[in-house]
């Protein structure tokens, strides 16, 4: 891929000879004469330069300053905001006549990638080109990323059209809006606390922040103590090295603390503090370290009961507290499976690549009979068994397996046996039902009923003398 580079220097010799050099080394060169040009070039030409070499001292003004009004108007792109300026993930390298340590300090604490003395060796300036250059790459990747992420983790990517679901985009959408400092999502498990997190990351102000996600459930205390907080190398057996905590690597952006309602007590009053003081303390540190975090927490159980009864802190529980969002449960919105269950059928049909397009009516009113105890993730996990067995494009019914459905002999074909697996059948009875079933399809002939098992004669006699069925000899 070809690379833009985009030239200002008012030299016409020093600015052809490297723009020729450039354009041999295969780059696409814009060549600019002073900032007017380069204004030009950026805003109405809408070029996209990867790097920018610049003189410092230009007829019509100083180029730090320009590169300062660039670098402070990168916005984000979504329905409501303006694209980022052009030019705003390039690196700069610059090039005066005279130097001086203001101007260079002035430089690198913009952002800018080097400081040049004319005139300047080409070799050394093609190896500054060519890191800032692999610097540029990495930044420009990050910001489509995080683009990409913005786009698809808007309000509307919580689908539904019951008024709870539009209650719960509508307030995800003010809090985007607003830089809160914390925030509790509860609901059941399964009903997109994950997803609501990262909206309100993506959408927010911190959206070209790290977005940090731990399961406190999913770690052992001391575990869960190391990795939030950070140590220091000997801090305990085995800390070899420094570790830099999730809430260091999270400053600047969001922390999402999925399960926080299982964190110890005693972690909870060293996040607390974390939380006043906007400061950090390591594992066998001596010193605290500034850190500026969002803290998202989410728990599938009633945080403000256990705090009232002294099974989690209060204090903390207040703190976070400053918005609370509840997602409700699926069979509280059974509406919503009218856009959930095309787009999970969607979805897993690109990545199976299978062709499920009609969902028969008695398929639809099994699922919107069901409970849903999983909530969407139990729907999801649902759709992807269906579709990924799915022979055709209608919708295969009896993969549902979902309470009400016909008994597991109204679900056997001629291929295979088909089990519930919702608890309604106990393993020794689903036993019991294979072996019988092999048999009658083998006319009651034992080898040939182990033959289809894979067993044994003997394993498959001891099984039929204990369920007490039938053999011929």
């Amino acid at each position: 891929m070809i690379e833009t580079l985009l030239i200002i220097e008012d030299e016409k010799l020093l600015g052809s000879e490297l723009s020729r050099h450039y354009r041999q080394s295969g780059w696409d060169v814009a060549l600019a004469t002073n900032l007017a040009e380069a204004k030009e070039l950026l805003l109405k030409k809408k070029i996209e330069p990867l790097l920018i070499i610049s003189d410092m001292n230009l007829p019509d003004g100083n180029a730090l300053d320009f590169m300062e009004k660039i670098k402070s108007d990168i916005t984000y792109s979504d329905d409501t905001k303006k694209g980022a300026m052009p030019g705003a993930h390039a690196e700069w390298l610059f090039l005066t006549g005279y130097g001086n340590v203001p101007d260079s300090v002035r430089a690198l604490r913009l952002g800018a990638y080097d400081f040049l003395e004319k005139p300047c060796d080409l070799e050394r300036l093609d190896l500054l080109v060519a890191s800032a250059a692999r610097s540029a790459s990495v930044q420009r990747r990050v910001a489509d990323q995080t683009k990409h992420r913005h786009r698809r983790y808007s309000p509307a990517a919580y689908v539904g059209h019951s008024q709870q679901a539009k209650n719960i985009r509508q307030l995800l959408l003010r809090l985007t809006e607003v830089p809160f400092s914390a925030l509790i999502i509860g609901g059941e498990s399964g009903t997109g606390k994950g997803l609501a997190a990262r909206i309100l990351h993506y959408g927010g102000s911190r959206a070209q922040q790290p977005l940090i996600e731990v399961n406190c459930a999913a770690l052992p205390r001391e575990l869960l103590e190391s990795e939030l907080f950070g140590h220091e190398p000997g801090a305990f057996t085995g800390a070899a090295g420094r570790h830099r905590g999730l809430l260091e690597q999270a400053d600047g952006g969001t922390l999402f603390m999925d399960e926080i309602g299982e964190m110890p007590l005693d972690l909870q009053s060293k996040l607390l503090k974390v939380i006043e003081d906007r400061k950090v303390r390591r594992l066998g540190g001596e010193k605290e370290i500034q850190v500026d975090v969002q803290i998202v927490a989410a728990s599938n159980r009633d945080l403000e009961k256990m705090a009232q009864d002294g099974s989690f802190r209060a204090d903390l529980y207040h703190r976070l507290s400053v918005f609370k969002l509840i997602l409700p449960p699926l069979r509280e919105a059974v509406e919503d499976l009218d856009e959930l269950v095309p787009l999970f059928v969607a979805e897993y049909n690109a990545k199976a690549g299978r062709q499920v397009k009609d969902i028969p009516d008695a398929v639809w009113s099994k699922l919107k009979a069901h409970y849903w105890p999983g909530n969407v993730r139990e729907l999801r996990n649902v759709i992807e068994r269906c579709v990924l067995f799915s022979d055709g494009p209608t919708f295969p019914a009896q993969w549902l397996q979902l309470p009400g459905q016909p008994s597991v002999e109204a679900l056997q074909t001629e291929q295979g046996i088909w089990l519930p697996l919702d608890g309604s059948m106990a393993l020794d009875d689903m036993d019991c039902f294979i072996i019988k079933t092999a048999l009658e399809r083998a006319d009651n002939n034992l080898t040939a009923a182990a033959r289809a098992l894979g067993a044994t004669r003997e394993t498959l006699r001891y099984r039929v003398r204990k369920y007490n069925l039938k053999i011929s000899d």
